[in-house]
């Protein structure tokens, strides 16, 4: 049997509403594999409301607090009341860069009975991953403004690439690559116009790729990178790019995937003691918030890759099957043109997950 200490922050918004699904889809999951994975589940009300509260989007003692679980699973962050700079920065940002999270894994797959924007010809074969820097780029949050209110005012906005920054995402693609069996790395770049972070990028990409020669290369920039998801995107396998371009491309694919409800991520941090982090990519939809109609999708597929990384595989594949037959048999929510509501979703899961265990 394996314990794992998880942390949850369900955050603000439909997050409450969707973590609270996943939960009891790892709850479910741990009953229908026989208690070969248990959890123990901590909670923490942190986010914008604990800022308006309290005046800070989590305590002091956050991040010591948070590195003692083997994971955290998170909802989603941001009220209209809190400024997106203090609610992303002081939470989700905070716990990326202090816990060295650099690798944002993000897949994009097609779903049975999913409907997506493209023609059903164009989505043959859809099945990539998005490998994004998630710990400097251009959200390092290097610059500032001066001159303030005059006419003079100058804002900066500084990338900031480091060589080991910069070395250890891409090396994570191609072993991530390595061993999925993945054929090929693509590296999403902008180096045509922009001549000093992104050639140095290059630069890096095209020293590691030569220590995995079994593994096809090329390279795209951003723009074209963006148009090939949309009109060939099963030429695609692993994508590795900067924090600001894989933030914008793998909202993409979740379009692809009809929602943004759909798409999950891991931030992970390997190498490092610090314990990863799972959450949707969706934001937290203060708009239909408390209406019971978020898509759950993307928390609980985010739930399978914490099972996957914790090291059951098998569990984590049972549970992607359970959704996928959910789909199949045509339950979805609001967003994907469905009816089935966040809870009637998140049981429907549960339900399939016990009749593939029986």
């Amino acid at each position: 049997m394996s314990t794992h200490a998880i942390a949850v922050v369900p955050g603000d918004g439909i997050g409450i509403e969707v973590i609270r699904e996943g939960r009891l889809t790892l709850d479910t999951l741990a009953e229908v594999t026989g208690g070969a994975i248990t959890w123990e589940f901590e909670d923490f009300p942190w986010g914008c409301q604990y800022y308006l509260d309290h005046g800070a989007m989590m305590p002091a003692d956050a991040l010591p607090t948070l590195e003692q679980f083997d994971a955290i699973y998170l909802g989603a962050c941001g009220f209209p009341s809190v400024p997106d700079p203090i609610s992303q920065r002081e939470m989700i940002l905070l716990i990326r860069q202090s816990f060295q999270q650099y690798a944002n894994i993000r897949p994009v797959r097609t779903w049975p009975g999913v409907p997506s924007p493209l023609a059903a010809e164009r989505l043959q074969g859809v099945d990539f991953i998005c490998v994004r820097e998630n710990s400097e780029g251009e959200y390092a949050g290097a610059g500032g403004r001066v001159h303030r209110g005059t006419d003079h005012e100058v804002a900066l906005q500084t990338t900031v690439f480091t060589r080991t920054g910069v070395e250890r995402v891409i090396r994570h693609a191609f072993q991530l690559a390595e061993r999925l069996g993945r054929r090929a790395v693509t590296n999403v770049t902008k180096s045509n116009a922009l001549q000093f972070a992104p050639v140095f990028w290059d630069e890096v990409f095209d020293e590691v790729a030569r220590e995995y020669p079994d593994i096809t290369t090329d390279r795209s920039l951003v723009d074209a990178c963006a148009a090939r998801m949309v009109r060939d995107p099963q030429t695609l396998d692993v994508l590795v790019a900067s924090n600001l371009f894989g933030d914008i491309l793998s909202d993409i694919g979740g379009a692809l995937m009809g929602s943004l409800g759909v798409p999950p991520s891991a931030n992970l941090s390997p190498g490092t003691a610090y314990p990863p982090m799972f959450e949707p990519v969706h934001g937290s939809a203060p708009d239909i918030a408390g209406q019971g109609i978020a898509n759950p999708m993307a928390a609980i597929w985010s739930a399978a890759m914490l099972v996957d990384h914790l090291g059951h595989p098998d569990a984590a594949a049972l549970l992607l099957d359970a959704l996928a037959d959910v789909t199949r048999a045509g339950t979805r929510t609001v967003d994907l043109g469905g009816t089935a509501s966040t809870v009637e979703f998140g049981a429907a899961v549960r339900q399939a997950l016990r009749t593939r265990a029986s």
